[in-house]
């Protein structure tokens, strides 16, 4: 099955690759349907006697159908170490006045002097 995509790409030139160099796709549409991100941002729980910090930006989806989103960040430095954070979205959830938000929840990674994790949930940003 093809699906038609548009965006464009934004060279990275890093002289600390040698010869290689990479390239970033940023999608602007989905099978004929514009592409979105929403923000999202908390605080963990507390495990541990600490909580981190958090913020990111969900992977892009089309606008105007049933979907969700993947994400993934790492949390703010505390306590000496951090912890990834990574999901998928629940689906969008209808605003009043047009656009959306979803709702997220998790646990994340292991990581610290004594291994904990911590669990986390939000919503993300409305759309526009």
């Amino acid at each position: 099955m093809k699906i038609p995509v548009t965006g464009y790409v934004v060279h990275s030139d890093d002289s600390n690759l040698d010869s290689e160099h990479s390239h970033t796709l940023f999608l602007t549409s989905w099978d004929g349907r514009p592409v979105h991100r929403h923000h999202f941002a908390g605080v963990t729980s507390i495990n541990d006697g600490h909580d981190h910090r958090y913020a990111g930006t969900t992977e892009p989806a089309p606008t105007g159908v049933p979907h969700n989103h993947r994400y993934f960040t790492v949390t703010f430095l505390n306590d000496g170490h951090k912890h990834e954070i990574r999901g998928v979205t629940g689906p969008a959830v209808p605003l009043p006045n047009g656009g959306h938000f979803h709702h997220f929840q998790g646990v994340t990674s292991v990581n610290g002097s004594h291994p904990h994790s911590h669990k986390y949930s939000g919503k993300t940003s409305p759309s526009e």
